[in-house]
């Protein structure tokens, strides 16, 4: 019986042994191997103190190592909290204070950017190097040890006495106040969340997927657990350029793979040979509305595969698909619910809308994530009651309220209208506004700044930060936007600064959001 994250591989495993389970450059793993491994680097996390809610943080690009990490935390009995490796060391930091991290996974190469943010971290208590250990700064509070000692300590890994409602992973997103949040999510949430997707993405022992999204990344980890569950097999893949995606494609004759609409609108830009398209079987969108020009241009090059179009939050891990059937039919549509999973759509007193009437996507059902971590406040915001359950229940049962509005048509289908806060939707990406301009701040360069999202046909929305600058009267927009680039992951700089003596204001005093964004796309 599948409790906790790692039975997924430990069940494919008893018979599937000897099947491809997870590929990596020239590296192969069956199910066995990785089940072993990951059973093993579980003794070995145990070994130096890993215990069940033990919060461990894995900073790596995609390899082996990652994914073992990953399960092999679940083995241990601790909370695996996998960082984008695309984040600057503060904002490393920050998730690494935030969610009290004891042990950090990383590379070599990677603790070398880290080490002086490290210093103040106060939780940590070892580093796992993946590669050498050299260099380490005598007087660190921490332990650093190599990532092969750990492997292979030799010993078996004892019952850490989880179920499936403990904790299994701190998912980091951006949030509304700035800081990106933790999402909690369970044993039952990621499991529940495999099957379901797995289902009707009709996932097989025989399928390739192709993992090119961030394991950080809701729908990227997915891959994993939607493959593994199902005996099929994963390619990793660090993204680079558009051309290695038809490349692998072309080499594992990939049957899966799921991407984000900037991504995707650069693959339709590549040339496709038969050998990169013709092995394909499905392609799916997450993370914003798909182009309906590179829908078409897609259905083009992939004739034989069939289209699905999702919507997921990280509260949620996945909420809504639209059937490939139905997409000749509504192309904007975000479907109907996944399996076992229930979506409504209410007004602000959480009672039902009507037919194409406006209001907010709540999810209900055993994907909803156990809350944010550490933050009750935004927590009791986000997660409340269900709506419309009977009053004789005497519990209550918590659904997600998404923040995002849509409506439903007759029929039941549902279309995403808009976001109800602030957050700027870019590459895939959810970036509160303050995070950047926090950091602006920070420069001592600007006196205002106001980032706000304008719509963008490639990568959904553009980031514009608007600013008044700061007592010295030679500001230059393009130091900035170098500043920027120092302390952002490439998804967060700006696409421009404009340059503004005042910022518009709300009578209560804020900076007016909404007149700048008009302003912008006037």
């Amino acid at each position: 019986m599948r409790s906790r994250l790692h039975h997924i591989l430990a069940e494919t495993a008893a018979w599937r042994p000897d099947g491809p389970a997870l590929t990596f450059k020239g590296t192969t793993l069956t199910y066995r191997e990785l089940s072993e491994r990951s059973a093993a680097m579980g003794a070995g996390l145990q070994g130096v103190g890993v215990g069940r809610d033990h919060r461990v943080a894995i900073y790596l690009d995609k390899r082996v190592e990652t994914v073992v990490s990953i399960f092999a935390t679940s083995v241990a009995g601790g909370v695996f909290v996998p960082v984008n490796p695309l984040l600057r060391a503060p904002q490393v930091r920050h998730i690494v204070d935030d969610c009290a991290a004891r042990v950090l996974i990383t590379s070599a190469d990677r603790f070398d950017q880290l080490e002086d943010q490290l210093a103040e971290c106060k939780s940590i208590e070892r580093v796992v190097l993946v590669g050498d250990a050299r260099g380490v700064r005598p007087e660190a509070r921490y332990e650093v040890v190599e990532w092969a000692a750990i492997a292979s300590s030799g010993a078996d890994p004892a019952d850490a006495g989880t179920v499936d409602l403990d904790m299994a992973a701190i998912l980091y997103t951006s949030g509304s106040t700035g800081k990106p949040k933790g999402v909690v999510l369970s044993h039952r949430n990621l499991l529940a969340g495999a099957e379901s997707v797995s289902g009707y993405l009709g996932n097989h022992e025989h399928d390739v997927i192709l993992a090119a999204l961030p394991l950080s990344f809701d729908a990227g980890f997915s891959q994993l657990t939607t493959a593994f569950s199902s005996g099929a097999h994963v390619v990793l893949m660090n993204y680079l350029l558009p051309g290695d995606v038809v490349r692998l494609c072309a080499k594992h004759r990939v049957t899966g793979l799921t991407c984000v609409p900037p991504l995707w609108i650069q693959l339709a830009e590549q040339r496709w040979t038969p050998e990169a398209s013709g092995s394909l079987r499905y392609f799916a969108n997450t993370g914003g509305r798909m182009p309906k020009a590179t829908l078409d241009r897609l259905r083009a090059i992939f004739p034989q595969a069939a289209p699905f179009l999702m919507y997921g939050l990280t509260e949620a891990f996945r909420s809504t698909y639209l059937d490939p059937a139905e997409v000749d039919r509504r192309p904007d549509s975000i479907g109907k619910a996944i399996p076992n999973a229930e979506i409504l759509v209410v007004r602000d007193d959480s009672s039902p809308c009507g037919p194409d009437e406006e209001g907010e996507l709540v999810h209900r059902g055993p994907l909803v994530a156990m809350g944010y971590w550490n933050d009750p406040g935004r927590t009791a915001e986000r997660f409340r009651p269900a709506p419309n359950r009977e009053d004789g229940l005497s519990t209550a049962e918590l659904a997600v309220f998404s923040g995002d509005i849509v409506t439903r048509d007759e029929e039941g289908f549902l279309y995403f209208v808009g976001r109800k806060d602030d957050m700027i939707k870019t590459s895939g990406y959810r970036v509160a506004p303050t995070e950047i301009e926090e950091v602006a701040y920070d420069t001592g360069l600007v006196r205002d700044a106001v980032a706000v999202g304008v719509d963008d046909d490639r990568i959904g929305q553009a980031i514009v930060l608007v600013v008044s600058p700061g007592a010295d009267t030679g500001f230059d927009a393009a130091t900035l936007l170098d500043e920027l680039r120092g302390q952002l992951p490439l998804y967060m700089v700006p696409r421009e600064v404009v340059v503004r003596g005042e910022l518009p204001r709300s009578p209560n005093g804020k900076f007016d959001r909404k007149v700048l964004r008009q302003e912008l796309t006037a």
